[in-house]
C-alpha cells in the first residue's frame, strides 16, 4: 500500500473541515471551542482509502491567521495538499498566505478544491475558476486540476477523489531508508498507557520496542505502542500519520516541536546554512542581524538572519544566509522552513536548510558561499570535496558528511570512494572514517619533517626523534589518530625511516659511538671501571661534571651502539658486565632448573639495590620467567 499525507490549505470558513468530512466521514474538529465557534483551532487528523492501494492521512489545518504557526505544523509532512477556495468568496488573504508558504516548504504536489459550488450560479463558478487559475500561475499549483465540489450535497466528491487518486499514482513516498524522524504535532495521555504522541514520520521505520530520544531535549525513552489511522501496528512507515505510546518520558517532558529519533543519531543545531527566498509581498527590505520566527516540521525559534553575502535583501530576491537560532532545534539538510515576521504578523519568506553544523566563517567568505552553491545542487562529489577540504586538519568523519550534506548512505559512499581513487581525499581512520583532504594531509606531513628536524639540531647527540614525542607536535586543531598514516606516508615517500621507538631522517645512519670517543667514551669507561654495580645517572653527572640532559643523550647514543644496556631509568649496565652475569644465571638454571633471588645474590654478590632489577630485565628480555618466588628458564 501507498501511504501519502494530503494537507489542507486555504482561507477560514471555506469548507476545508466539512470537505474532509464529507470525504472520510471525519470530523476532525475535535474541540469543544472549535464546535463552539465553527472555526479549526488546531491540527485535525482523519484518513482516506482510494482504488490502487492508495491511503492517505489527511491533515486539516486551520484557516485563521491566528493559527498560521498551527498551519504550517501541519505542511511539514505534506506529500499533496488540497488548496480549498469557496465559490462564492474566491481567492482571500489567507489564501495567498498558505500558498506561499506550502511553495516555500517544498510541496509540489496537489490541486484546488473549489467548495461551496452549489451556492453559486454557473457563470460566477466560472469566473472563480478563472480567477484561481490566475492566481495559481507560475505556482506548483499551475497546471493542477480544479474540482468544484459541495459537501452539503455531495457534488464532486467523486471527481475529487478519482483526482487524487490519479495524482497519488505519481507522488513519490517518503524516503523509508535510514533513521527515523518524526516531529511532534500533538502531545496527549491515555490512562493506563502514559504519553503518546502524534505525528507524521517523515522518513526511515520505527518499530515498537526501539530506543528513542526527544530533540532538542535529550530526554531518552522507549516506543511501548504504535497506531496508524486508528490501528495497532508494530511498525510505522514513512508518510504515515502515527500515534506513539512512549515509555519513560511523561506528559510535562514532551511538547510540540520535539523530534522523536533514535537515541544518538542525531544532534540539535543552534546555527544553520540555508538558502532564503524573500518574497515580493514582504513588506519591507531585510536587513544583516533582523530577527524573525522562523518555522520548520512542527516548531517554532526566533532566528537571527545573517546576510553572508550583502547588508540587505530586497523583496523578491534571493540569497545564502545562516539563521541563528535562540534556542538549540533538530534541522537536517534539505528541511523546509518559512519565517515570518511579527508586525504586520505575515510570512515574508523560506527556503531549505542546506548545511545544519556550518564551521564557524567570516561573512563574504568566497569559499563558504562555493560549499553553498555545492550543496544546493545534484554534485555530490563536489559538496563532500569541499566539505572535507574546508575542516582543514580537523578532518571530518563519514556520519558528520552524512547529516551536513543530507544525501543519502550509498551516494556519499560513491562520492568518497571516487575521491578517494583520485587522491583528492585520503581516509585517516577506521572507526570512525575520518577524512582529510590532500592538502591538508601534505601540511601535517610537513610540519612533522619540520619538528624533526628542528628537534635533531637541538638535540645534536640524537640520532632520532622518539615517536610519541613527535606525535604530541601534531596541531591541537588536528588527531593525534592521524599519526600512523602520515608517518606510514613519510616512509613510503622516502622521507623518514621508523627505528624501534624513534623516528629519523632518511639517509642518516644510525650514529655509532667510539669506545674512546670523548665524553660518550668516558662515560662507557666509567661504566666498565665501575663493573657489575655501576654508577647511577647522577653520579655519572658528578664525575663528568655535566647536566642530566647531557648524560642522557650519550647514554643513549651508547645503547644504540650496543656497549651499554637500559635496566631501568636510573640504572645502566656496561655490555660487557651485564653478559658475564647473564652467563652466571644461564649456567645455574642448566644445572639446577629453577633460582631464587637470594641464591642470586650469592651466586653473583650482588646488592638488593641491583639484584632485583636485573632479575626483572632479564624477565623481560625472555630469559627466564617468574613462578612464585623462583626464576626458570623460559622454553623457546
Amino acid at each position: 500500500m501507498k501511504h501519502l499525507i494530503l494537507g489542507t490549505a486555504g482561507h477560514i470558513d471555506h469548507g476545508k473541515t466539512s470537505l474532509v468530512r464529507a470525504l472520510t466521514g471525519i470530523d476532525t474538529d475535535r474541540l469543544k471551542e472549535e464546535k463552539a465557534r465553527g472555526i479549526t483551532i488546531e491540527l485535525g487528523f482523519a484518513h482516506l482509502d482510494l482504488p490502487g492501494g492508495i491511503r492517505f492521512g489527511i491533515v486539516d489545518v486551520p484557516g485563521h491567521e491566528r493559527f498560521v504557526r498551527t498551519m504550517v505544523a501541519g505542511v511539514g509532512g505534506m506529500d499533496m495538499v488540497m488548496l480549498v477556495i469557496a465559490a462564492d468568496e474566491g481567492v482571500m488573504p489567507q489564501t495567498r498566505e498558505h500558498l506561499d508558504i506550502l511553495r516555500l516548504l517544498g510541496v509540489k504536489n496537489g490541486l484546488v478544491a473549489l467548495t461551496k459550488a452549489d451556492m453559486v450560479d454557473p457563470d460566477w463558478l466560472a469566473l472563480v475558476t478563472e480567477e484561481v487559475r490566475e492566481f495559481t500561475a507560475g505556482s506548483f499549483l499551475e497546471q493542477a486540476p480544479i474540482v468544484a465540489v459541495s459537501s452539503r450535497s455531495g457534488e464532486g466528491l467523486d471527481e475529487l477523489r478519482r483526482q487524487l487518486a490519479r495524482l497519488a499514482e505519481d507522488a513519490a513516498e517518503k524516503r523509508r531508508e535510514g533513521y527515523f524522524r518524526l516531529p511532534v504535532d500533538r502531545v496527549f495521555t491515555v490512562a493506563g498507557f502514559g504519553t503518546v504522541v502524534t505525528g507524521t514520520l517523515l522518513s526511515g521505520e520505527i518499530r515498537v520496542g526501539d530506543e528513542l530520544e526527544l530533540l532538542p531535549s535529550g530526554r531518552e525513552g522507549k516506543v511501548r505502542g504504535i497506531q496508524a489511522h486508528g490501528a495497532k501496528v508494530e511498525k510505522g512507515l514513512a508518510g504515515q500519520r502515527l500515534a506513539v505510546n512512549l515509555q519513560g518520558i511523561d506528559l510535562d517532558q514532551v511538547r510540540r516541536g520535539d523530534v522523536a529519533a533514535p537515541r544518538g543519531v542525531f544532534r540539535a543545531t543552534r546555527a544553520v546554512d540555508a538558502r532564503l527566498d524573500y518574497l515580493a509581498s514582504a513588506p519591507r527590505q531585510l536587513k544583516h542581524r533582523a530577527t524573525l520566527r522562523l518555522h520548520s516540521a512542527t516548531y517554532e525559534v526566533p532566528a537571527q538572519v545573517i546576510l553572508l553575502d550583502r547588508d540587505t535583501l530586497q523583496p523578491g530576491e534571493s540569497a545564502h544566509v545562516q539563521l541563528r537560532l535562540k534556542a538549540p532545534a533538530l534541522l537536517l539538510s534539505g528541511d523546509s522552513y518559512i519565517l515570518r515576521i511579527s508586525s504586520p504578523a505575515t510570512t515574508v519568506g523560506g527556503g531549505v536548510v542546506l548545511d545544519p553544523f556550518p564551521p564557524r566563517r567570516r561573512r563574504r567568505s568566497s569559499e563558504a558561499l562555493r560549499l553553498l552553491e555545492a550543496l544546493g545542487g545534484d554534485e555530490h562529489q563536489a559538496a563532500i570535496s569541499l566539505i572535507i577540504s574546508q575542516s582543514l586538519l580537523s578532518g571530518v568523519t563519514f556520519e558528520e558528511i552524512l547529516l551536513r550534506c543530507g544525501i543519502p548512505r550509498k551516494a556519499a559512499d560513491a562520492a568518497l570512494s571516487a575521491l578517494l581513487a583520485s587522491g583528492e581525499a585520503q581516509q585517516m581512520t577506521r572507526e570512525p572514517r575520518i577524512f582529510l583532504a590532500r592538502e591538508a594531509v601534505e601540511t601535517l606531513k610537513r610540519g612533522m619533517l619540520e619538528e624533526l628536524a628542528a628537534y635533531l639540531a637541538a638535540n645534536p647527540l640524537k640520532e632520532g626523534m622518539g615517536k610519541e614525542e613527535l606525535k604530541t607536535r601534531l596541531p591541537k586543531r588536528s588527531d593525534q589518530r592521524f599519526f600512523t598514516p602520515l608517518l606510514a606516508s613519510l616512509e613510503r615517500d622516502g622521507h623518514v625511516v621508523p627505528d624501534r621507538e624513534i623516528v629519523r631522517p632518511a639517509g642518516q645512519a644510525a650514529r655509532k659511538a667510539a669506545p674512546d670517543d670523548g665524553l660518550g667514551g668516558g662515560i662507557a669507561a666509567f661504566l666498565r671501571e665501575k663493573g657489575i654495580e655501576p654508577p647511577t645517572v647522577k653520579e655519572v653527572m658528578e664525575r663528568f661534571r655535566c647536566d642530566e640532559k647531557t648524560v642522557r643523550d650519550n647514554l643513549a647514543l651508547l645503547t644504540r651502539a650496543g656497549q651499554v644496556v637500559r635496566i631501568s631509568a636510573d640504572l645502566f649496565y656496561g655490555a660487557e658486565a651485564l653478559d658475564g652475569l647473564r652467563e652466571k644465571l644461564l649456567t645455574r638454571l642448566r644445572e639446577k632448573g629453577e633460582i631464587t633471588p637470594p641464591e642470586y645474590r650469592d651466586l653473583t654478590g650482588l646488592s638488593r639495590k641491583f639484584l632485583i632489577p636485573l632479575l626483572e630485565h632479564f624477565d623481560s628480555e625472555k630469559v627466564t620467567i617468574r613462578v612464585g618466588d623462583k626464576r626458570v628458564l623460559r622454553r623457546k
